[in-house]
């Protein structure tokens, strides 16, 4: 059996409307220049044969991955510094109000073997079927970088199908590339057991851990940052919302 994991406890999920863990539906999907039909994300299948959802171990993660779309492009933003005026743009690096409408957290147990993809024994075993696609694509050669990289899904996209093709595992396992310690998993329909848990919350600007995803990917939120009440025990100088990323990663304080 190629190297896998199994989630030691709940995952964390952050979704459209209150019932996080169901699929997203077919009509949002489309088809892109590849051919592939997929919702556009990391490991959807490319022949639209089953559906995807996104996970993490920690909350922290799943906002970080959530909202990395949204990271500045520091091009454009020295760009638009540079044009004399007022500005009447969408500010940059900050997350429209909009965004935080109909999002809720859910939690769930999930069973399954989910395949460890950055290890060296799936790079050796992907590197055959893969290869060739790198390079049609442009890209030297395939190693565990490429199956990091957010440019050419399309890869990461076809090393989904040929796990789920195995038939022995029930989705992936994958360290975020925003922090190795940030653990996300890609489960499979129709192969990932899930048990949603019934404490699902509305995403809030002022959740503390979603401060420390922001200070992560460099963003802001509409309005000033409204702090949290300070700990009894340690109330402590500065903001009461700072909570060490150790904590907010071992799930502590959550």
């Amino acid at each position: 059996m190629l190297e896998h994991r199994t989630p030691e406890g709940p995952l964390y999920r952050i979704a459209r409307g209150t019932n996080p863990w169901e699929f997203p539906d077919w009509s949002r999907a489309s088809t892109d220049s590849y051919g592939a039909h997929t919702f556009g994300n990391r490991f959807d299948d490319p022949a639209g044969d089953y559906r995807v959802l996104y996970a993490a171990s920690q909350l922290l993660s799943c906002y970080v991955e959530t909202l990395a779309r949204f990271r500045p492009d520091q091009k454009l933003k020295e760009e638009l510094a540079a044009i004399k005026g007022e500005d009447d743009f969408q500010p940059i690096g900050y997350i429209a109000a909009a965004w935080f409408e109909d999002r809720y957290i859910g939690r769930a147990r999930v069973e399954g073997r989910y395949a460890d993809l950055y290890t060296a024994e799936w790079v050796s075993q992907l590197l055959p079927h893969l290869q060739p696609y790198c390079i049609q694509l442009g890209l030297p050669e395939f190693d565990v970088s490429v199956l990091m990289q957010a440019q050419k899904r399309i890869i990461t996209q076809m090393a989904s199908n040929y796990v789920n093709e195995l038939g022995s595992f029930a989705g992936i396992f994958y360290a975020s590339r925003y922090g190795r310690e940030l653990e996300n998993w890609a489960l499979f329909e129709f192969q990932a057991t899930i048990h949603p848990l019934a404490d699902v919350r509305p995403v809030s600007t002022t959740d503390p851990v979603l401060l420390a995803a922001l200070d992560i990917l460099k963003l802001e939120v509409p309005g000033p940052r409204k702090p949290q009440a300070a700990e009894p025990d340690n109330p402590g100088p500065g903001p009461a919302w700072v909570i060490s990323l150790k904590d907010l990663i071992t799930g502590k304080k959550l």
